[in-house]
């Protein structure tokens, strides 16, 4: 009476290979990792054409380290020079450090990677009082 169905059903998951692959959620999550970290390192290469110091130097080295071993060794993409930026987006620039470095610490903390939470923290740490918008009218 009814001809059979010939293909399989698209309701059929279980005990089929998938065509496409699929990352761990390890990977995905050093994806995302790199990521927040990469963008930290424009940040603060951005923030060292204004207000170079060799705290900002010795962390651009360390974050790109950190991209790097993340990214099985491909190295990120760095500013050679930054556009001409006003003193007045110094404090802009410090508050959205301080908020990449915040979410590389979530993600290092979910993943338990010690040494990008370490690194994380430390950059909260040295955003945090330049972020202030009276840090700006003390200098």
């Amino acid at each position: 009476m009814y001809e059979p169905i010939r293909t399989k059903s698209v309701h059929t998951t279980a005990g089929t290979p998938s065509d496409f692959p699929h990352r761990s959620r390890e990977e995905e999550l050093d994806i995302q990792l790199a990521g927040h970290l990469a963008a930290l390192l424009a940040v603060t290469d951005e923030i060292r054409a204004i207000e170079p110091c060799a705290d900002l130097d010795a962390a651009a080295e360390r974050l790109t380290e950190q991209v790097a071993r993340l990214r099985a060794g491909v190295a990120p993409v760095r500013a050679s020079s930054a556009a001409a930026v006003r003193e007045s987006r110094v404090v802009a620039l410090h508050q959205r450090a301080h908020a990449l470095a915040g979410r590389a610490l979530v993600v290092a903390a979910s993943r338990a990677d010690t040494a990008v939470a370490i690194l994380a923290a430390e950059r909260m740490d040295a955003h945090a009082p330049a972020a202030e918008p009276r840090a700006l009218a003390a200098r």
